[in-house]
Formats: structure tokens, C-alpha cells, sequence
């Protein structure tokens, strides 16, 4: 591997969630020259920024600059940026070199590595895959875009180890031109989003594909068989497929609600197997395996009421999942948010059958009033306009009585009122706990 010592290494996207930070990091260990250029402001990333106080790095925030892109020897980039940005054209251009954090870890770790993606359910499966490898004893380590960068730890990561890495759509774009797969790759499902990112649905499932469509007869496809396009993958693959589902295999206990958390954890077992884990070691680790934050995470209780907090439903697909892990006319759910263009119909027709009431936030909240207004069942779920978060909550404990669940499941997107999805989810969190 080429040495990065003395290297003039552009960082393009510092971010406030971790990649870009550690990956500053990590290039000042190896004695890089770092220069890291973001659109954002310098008072926007001030938490970024500060916590790499006292590194040699130098700073061009508030706006790309052409220079740093075509004067670097190496650029580094976020997977949110997308594979055609003016900026990283121009380094091209140059013939200069364009990497990813998650790119520079692969080709230097040295362990197995079981690579998770999917439209809805990878940080999960991804996290229960972790938990059962260490159970069984195994030396395992989880990272991706599940929010922990694992290139402070390669000095520590054996050749006998495993490494299960959460694969965003985003990383798996900027990986097709390194024509890697992982040993074992494993999809949870597949449905469409960040159509505007990826240019279309077609290009969004294509780039999924990058998981499995480099792999060897040697390797492992995990595909879901109770998800049509996922099972679909397996004309993709060049190894062996193993299909996973709920059908005619033995369940774990858990202590998640849903039934796609069931499907998580068949994926994340099923994985396991091929490296000798059995159903009782997994179904030891499952049974104490507690939600991600975000994730049908029950948040609060009052006065007999049940507040759930699933803000990392960004997809339609998402947020019927969560509404079928309650029981039907129960559940009063919070939904809307930001457009990016997905089919609603399935979404709404799920809430008029199987919601108590719907909330409608955000830019999408009156399109989704609207058809449910059009349903001519008598039983429909009533629509409320509530337009943000706070109104939405301050409903649902006006017309909740015990027993009802309310449900931030929105099936869209933050961007029109939160940073992000975790924002989001928080102060939901922090309405439903100042309920009294």
C-alpha cells in the first residue's frame, strides 16, 4: 500500500456524524497533509471542527474551491457527495486519485469482511450480526454507515478476525470502481429511495447490486426470500445464495417489536452460520439485544399510552413495517415529511385500513390528508393537519386513550424541517416525555 506520509490529501465533506472526522484523523496519523473543504459554514461544523482541535489541518469551509480538488494528489471523499460533482470531475481531470473512508478501510483491513445493505433494516441487522459473532466467540467488529468509522482500529484488526460493515447505497457507488465485494454479503430488502442522489430507481437497485456483483464462487449472497426484488438479486450473484425469511424457521425471542425485526434477525443468524455460530448461541445474543435509537424505540409511557419512536422510517415501505407491528385501529401514527418523489399509495392504503388516526407533518402531510379523505370506507383512519412535529404530539394526547400507540413512523424523509432523521427522532422523544 502506497504511503500517504507527506501527501496533500483533500477531504471533501467534513459533516457533523463522524466519517469525515475520523477519516482527518486518520490521515494526520499517517502524516498526511490535510486540507478539508465543505459547503457548509465554519459556524455550522463548529462541533466538527472542534473536535479535531490541535491537528495540523487546514480549513476551506463555506465552499468548495477548484484549486484544492485540482492541486491535491489525493481527495477523499463523503459518499453523500455524489460520483458526478463538478469538484470531483475536475480532480479526475487531473488524474488525481478519488477515494472514500470506507474505501481506504477495505483495502487495508485485513479479516474477513460481511458486508450488510438494504433500503430499511442494515443498521440492525447489521448491529445483531455483531453481537451474535461475539457471543459465539469470535473476534468481530461492527462500522459503516452504521456510524462508527473503524480505520482508528486497523493497527488492532487481525487476519482471523470478522468485520461486519454497514454499506449505504452512497458507499456502494463510490466502491463499484474498486470491483469489490465482501465475502458474505447479506440484503435485508429492497425498495427505492434517494432517487435524486442515484438518478433513478433502476441506478438506485443497480448500485445495491455493487454488494454481491463482484463476489467469487467461494463467497456468499444472504437475500431475503420474502422480498421479491431482493430474491431477485440471486441472478446477480456469482457465489452461493442462501436465502433467509420467517417462513419455516425456527423464531428468536426478541425484544424488539415487529415482524421485520424477526426478518432482521434471520438475516443476521443466517450470516452467522457460515462461520459455525449456531441457532442457540444467536438466539442467546438475540434475546438481550435491545432497539437502535430510532427504531420502533419505545420512548415513553403515560397514562396507559405508548409513545414509539421510528424516525429512521425515511421510506413509504418503512412505515407500513412499523404500523403492522401493532395491532389493527390501535395506532395513531405521525407521517410526512420531505418529498423525494416516492409512490405513496401503499402507504396510505396500509393507514386506512390499519391506523386509529393519521397525523400529517411536513411537506407531504397534505397530499397524504387528501387521499386518505378519498378512502370510501366507512372505517377509514381520520386525517389530522398538523403541519410539524410538535402540533402532531400535542394531538395525539388530546384523542389517545390507554391502550393506544402513537407512532413516529413518518415514511419520509427530515430535510424539510430537521437536519436529519436523528434530530427528528429526538425531539420527538422530548415532546412525548414532557407529556404529563
Amino acid at each position: 500500500m502506497v504511503s500517504l506520509a507527506g501527501k496533500r490529501v483533500t477531504v471533501a465533506g467534513l459533516g457533523r456524524f463522524g466519517g469525515g472526522i475520523a477519516v482527518c484523523r486518520w490521515l494526520c496519523q499517517q502524516q498526511a497533509r490535510v486540507l478539508v473543504s465543505d459547503c457548509e459554514s465554519a459556524q455550522t461544523l463548529a462541533d466538527s471542527v472542534k473536535q479535531l482541535e490541535g491537528l495540523p489541518i487546514e480549513f476551506h469551509l463555506g465552499g468548495h474551491r477548484l484549486e484544492d480538488f485540482t492541486d491535491a494528489e489525493l481527495v477523499v471523499a463523503s459518499p453523500a457527495i455524489p460520483l458526478n460533482n463538478e469538484f470531483l470531475d475536475a480532480s479526475r481531470g487531473r488524474g488525481v486519485p478519488i477515494t472514500t473512508e470506507i474505501r481506504l478501510f477495505i483495502e487495508r483491513c485485513p479479516a474477513t469482511i460481511i458486508g450488510v445493505t438494504g433500503t430499511k433494516g442494515k443498521s440492525t441487522t447489521t448491529a445483531m450480526l455483531g453481537k451474535i459473532l461475539c457471543a459465539a466467540g469470535k473476534q468481530a467488529w461492527v462500522g459503516g454507515n452504521i456510524g462508527k468509522s473503524l480505520l482508528g482500529d486497523l493497527d488492532r484488526i487481525q487476519k482471523s478476525d470478522l468485520v461486519a460493515l454497514e454499506l449505504s447505497s452512497f458507499m456502494l457507488a463510490h466502491l463499484g470502481e474498486m470491483r469489490w465485494s465482501p465475502h458474505v454479503a447479506v440484503v435485508t430488502m429492497v425498495a427505492v429511495d434517494h432517487l435524486k442522489w442515484h438518478g433513478s430507481a433502476e441506478a438506485y437497485v443497480d448500485t445495491k447490486k455493487n454488494l454481491l456483483r463482484f463476489q467469487g464462487p467461494d463467497d456468499f449472497a444472504v437475500l431475503n426470500e420474502e422480498d421479491l426484488a431482493c430474491a431477485g438479486l440471486a441472478r446477480e450473484a456469482q457465489g452461493k445464495v442462501i436465502f433467509f425469511g420467517t417462513q419455516n424457521r425456527k423464531r428468536f425471542e426478541l425484544k424488539l417489536t415487529g415482524q421485520h425485526n424477526q426478518l432482521n434477525a434471520q438475516a443476521a443468524f443466517t450470516a452467522a452460520e457460515i462461520f459455525g455460530v449456531d441457532w442457540a448461541q444467536a438466539h442467546q445474543a438475540l434475546s438481550e439485544f435491545t432497539c437502535l435509537p430510532h427504531r420502533l424505540e419505545l420512548v415513553h409511557e403515560s397514562a396507559g399510552v405508548s409513545y414509539f419512536n421510528d424516525s429512521i422510517a425515511t421510506v413509504p415501505d418503512a412505515a407500513v413495517a412499523a404500523l403492522q407491528s401493532f395491532p389493527p385501529k390501535k395506532v395513531i401514527q405521525i407521517v410526512g415529511g420531505y418529498d423525494k418523489g416516492l409512490p405513496i399509495t401503499g402507504l396510505c392504503a396500509a393507514l386506512v385500513e390499519r391506523a386509529k388516526a393519521v397525523l400529517c407533518i411536513g411537506a407531504t402531510g397534505e397530499k397524504i390528508a387528501q387521499l386518505l379523505e378519498q378512502s370510501p370506507l366507512q372505517s377509514a383512519a381520520p386525517a389530522y393537519r398538523c403541519r410539524d412535529l410538535a402540533t402532531a404530539v400535542t394531538i395525539a394526547r388530546k384523542i389517545a386513550v390507554p391502550g393506544d400507540i402513537v407512532l413516529l413512523s413518518p415514511g419520509f424523509a427530515s430535510y424539510d424541517q430537521f437536519v436529519n432523521f436523528e434530530q427528528r427522532g429526538e425531539e420527538f422523544t422530548r415532546l412525548a416525555k414532557s407529556l404529563q
